[in-house]
């Protein structure tokens, strides 16, 4: 086992690893354990009581976060006429239809979040394998498919977070900087959790969220009380 460095250990020493924290005070700890030179990032992971491999216990989908990521997001929009001249007046970096799959399949990237109108998923699907593994395909759950583009591209620019469940049944989403004040990071991972308690699956059983922990870039994780959030989503 690698041991940790001074700095690492410095901070583990300010949380107690058997307890869970109510969210507040685990926002609080976070970013008192940070020790990174840079603005980290602040991610939650949510261990859910599904099975992944079932289609039925698959749970993805978008909340747009109320205090935003803090992140820059390059926004590209398959779209043309009316709908192209709507996405570059709401914001969108790049905008187009066969000129940026034919980019795309030169290995081109330089995006963040895609977007689609429905009538372009014929083209957008040529290079699915391409976008697919990295997370960019758009997709009518995350609402990445739609005509409604101004408010597509707005609420990628505003905070959107696209997120689905791994093989382990665990959900990773980034909620925000360590330089956000603590109630803006409690209040962006309220807004998960709300919008994954409205997608609990009907087949789920038990306890579906099982637990959840809170961590920044290179800093170790946070335990958090499920139950000082059920209030606010039951």
């Amino acid at each position: 086992m690698p041991k940790h460095g001074k700095k690492h250990r410095s901070a583990e020493s300010k949380i107690d690893s058997q307890k869970r924290y109510d969210l507040g005070e685990a926002c609080d700890l976070v970013k008192a354990a940070s020790y990174s030179k840079f603005d980290g990032t602040v991610e939650v992971a949510v261990r859910l009581g599904v099975n992944p491999r079932h289609a039925d216990q698959m749970v993805r989908g978008a909340v747009v976060l109320p205090h935003g990521t803090g992140k820059t997001v390059r926004v590209l929009v398959f779209a043309k006429g009316d709908k192209a001249r709507e996405a570059e007046e709401a914001g969108a970096d790049y905008v187009g239809g066969d000129d940026l799959v034919d980019k795309i399949k030169d290995g081109w990237f330089e995006f963040d979040k895609a977007i689609a109108t429905p009538d372009m998923m014929g083209t957008v699907g040529k290079i699915g394998r391409v976008l697919g593994p990295r997370g960019l395909m758009p997709n009518p759950k995350a609402g990445s498919v739609t005509f409604d583009v101004k408010q597509a591209v707005e609420d990628s620019k505003g905070g959107k977070v696209d997120f689905r469940v791994e093989k382990a049944g665990i959900v990773h989403a980034g909620v925000g900087k360590v330089s956000f004040p603590a109630d803006h990071l409690a209040g962006n991972v309220r807004a998960l959790y709300d919008r994954l308690v409205k997608l609990k699956p009907a087949t789920v059983k038990g306890t579906y969220v099982k637990a959840m922990s809170l961590s920044a870039t290179m800093s170790p994780g946070v335990k958090i009380n499920v139950a000082s959030l059920s209030e606010v989503a039951d």
